[in-house]
């Protein structure tokens, strides 16, 4: 080898060795940073934003179509080609009617001027079944295609009010169903005051109090807005005293004499408990008796 060549070669190991190249790093943002900490993919993200994107245009169209009346003509459209289909009411199907016209039930169930079996209004109806006073409650339903269901639960008479001059029939929270004349009266108790059907829940829970007398009573009047007066049907009259406990204590009372004693039906006229210390008695007066002639 000559020394030609030994210096070349030596000259190529000092050559400086070449630079590596330098990647460049790709910055990561806050946001990256949170999509790859959640459970989920970039992908299912992005599939979210755009059904999120979709969701907001329906949800505006709705809006605008809903203000401008468009979805309100379209549904009465819909209505009107259902109807039309044979979807139309042209039956009435009445239960529970007992004592009140099931021909009213009818005439209020289809007095809607729109008879698609869409468009007519339930709530409407019931209301309107709700005015009648007999009806306690009212349930309306559709059975396709054609026919309206309607359950109607009605109130129970349990007494006539007796005020004014006027009598009427209500139920056992005192409810007025009707007005009746007095050839029409039932063989009911008679409550006897003005704004007294109002306290017929009160009374009714007094009567429970002596559950052998109850029965006995045929009427009870409410005495200056205090208190009462029971009438029983062997023709006394019992005066109890002022209060809801006082009267029960009283009436009690009265039930454990009659029981030992026999009060009733032994020609008393009235009893009066009102007085907490002593009862009082009332007997009927005694006819008088024409002197005999002389002869």
């Amino acid at each position: 080898m000559t020394a030609a060549s030994v210096r070349r070669t030596n000259k190529k190991s000092k050559a400086k060795p070449r630079k590596a190249s330098r990647k460049k790093v790709r910055q990561v943002s806050i946001f990256d940073k949170i999509l790859r900490a959640m459970p989920v993919t970039e992908a299912q993200v992005q599939k979210g934003l755009t059904w999120g994107l979709v969701g907001v245009f329906i949800l505006g169209a709705y809006s605008v179509a809903h203000y401008t009346g468009i979805n309100e003509r379209i549904s009465s459209q819909i209505a009107t080609s259902v109807g039309a289909a044979g979807f139309e009411v042209k039956r009435v199907e009445v239960t529970g009617v007992n004592r009140i016209d099931e021909l009213k039930v009818y005439e209020i169930t289809l007095a809607q001027k729109d008879r698609s079996m869409m468009l007519v209004d339930i709530d409407q109806v019931r209301e309107d079944l709700m005015g009648n006073g007999w009806i306690k409650d009212a349930r309306i339903s559709r059975r396709l295609p054609d026919t309206l269901v309607v359950e109607i639960v009605e109130r129970e008479p349990a007494a006539v009010w007796q005020r004014d001059g006027k009598l009427s029939l209500i139920d056992q929270t005192g409810y007025p169903l009707q007005q009746i004349r007095q050839e029409e009266m039932p063989d009911l108790p008679v409550i006897v005051g003005k704004k007294a059907n109002k306290r017929v829940p009160e009374l009714t829970k007094l009567l429970n109090v002596a559950p052998a007398l109850s029965p006995m009573v045929t009427g009870a009047t409410w005495i200056g807005n205090r208190r009462w007066n029971l009438e029983f049907e062997s023709g006394e009259t019992l005066a109890l005293p002022e209060g809801e406990e006082t009267a029960a204590a009283a009436l009690l009372n009265f039930a454990r004499m009659d029981g030992v004693n026999r009060l009733l039906g032994r020609g008393v006229v009235h009893f009066d408990l009102r007085d907490s210390e002593r009862a009082y008695l009332r007997m009927p007066p005694k006819a008088e008796t024409s002197p005999e002639p002389e002869g």
